[in-house]
């Protein structure tokens, strides 16, 4: 309860805080956006020192840990079925929540497969895909891929239904205009990409920014750094299957 309330309370704070508080929360959406993915990435630690503030040694490396594959859906089914019928109630949540948990990186991948190899001239590093369900029942799945070329052209695409996210979003799609009307200098805009709801913004330090709401919880998101104009990024955003990502995401 106290939770919702305070959900509530900060979607509604959100509504009337002047241009530039808007500005400053549509970039923390993006960022949290993206750190959602990257944060699932190893970091690389700085080997050029051996020992850290409180005194203790640095590590320096290890073989880390190995890849688990995603659960199999079918032997957790069973295992929660089995579990159920001996009344192991927890052990039978547990085995429900890994089922949806492989369930949603089947989907990630099925998504995943369905984008193009290239874009708008930019081939895809798969090997930078990402799959990723941070929790379960539906609500944090997030999927990745990146396309770039030999320069410093890259776009960053991620698709994900992380409901807290697209709540914010959303306060985006229905204030916009207040915020257009306020914006000296206009960076950011409502918009529409192939009949959805969108906003695009754009920053000299990181490029574009489009954001594209696909139903209740879900979105796409892409990041175009060094993009030549705004017509750009619609092409190559307008170039992907929307309708068919949001069928696979059971949205509507």
């Amino acid at each position: 309860m106290k939770r919702t309330l305070y959900f509530s309370c900060f979607f509604i704070g959100v509504i009337f805080v002047h241009n530039a508080s808007a500005q400053s929360l549509f970039k923390k959406l993006k960022d949290k956006v993206s750190n959602t993915v990257n944060n699932a990435v190893d970091k690389k630690t700085d080997n050029s020192t051996t020992t850290s503030s409180s005194g203790k040694p640095v590590n320096k490396g290890g073989a880390g840990l190995s890849n688990t594959p995603p659960p199999d859906v079918k032997a957790e089914m069973a295992d929660a079925e089995s579990a159920h019928a001996a009344k192991k109630y927890s052990d039978s949540r547990y085995a429900l929540q890994q089922a949806l948990m492989g369930v949603e990186i089947q989907l990630g991948n099925q998504i995943l497969k369905s984008l193009p190899a290239t874009s708008d001239g930019l081939d895809a590093d798969v090997t930078k895909d990402v799959v990723m369900s941070t929790q379960w029942g539906w609500s944090n799945l997030s999927i990745q891929r990146i396309w770039k070329n030999k320069g410093d052209k890259q776009l960053t695409m991620t698709i994900g239904n992380a409901g807290v996210y697209a709540g914010l979003a959303a306060i985006y799609f229905t204030n916009a205009t207040m915020v257009e009307t306020n914006n000296n200098k206009q960076n950011f805009k409502q918009i529409k990409v192939k009949g959805n709801k969108a906003i695009i913004q754009y920053e000299n330090s990181t490029g574009y920014t489009l954001i594209v709401s696909l139903g209740q919880s879900s979105m796409i998101v892409w990041e175009c750094i060094n993009f030549a104009n705004e017509q750009e990024v619609m092409n190559t955003a307008n170039s992907f299957d929307i309708d068919g990502i949001k069928k696979m995401l059971g949205e509507q």
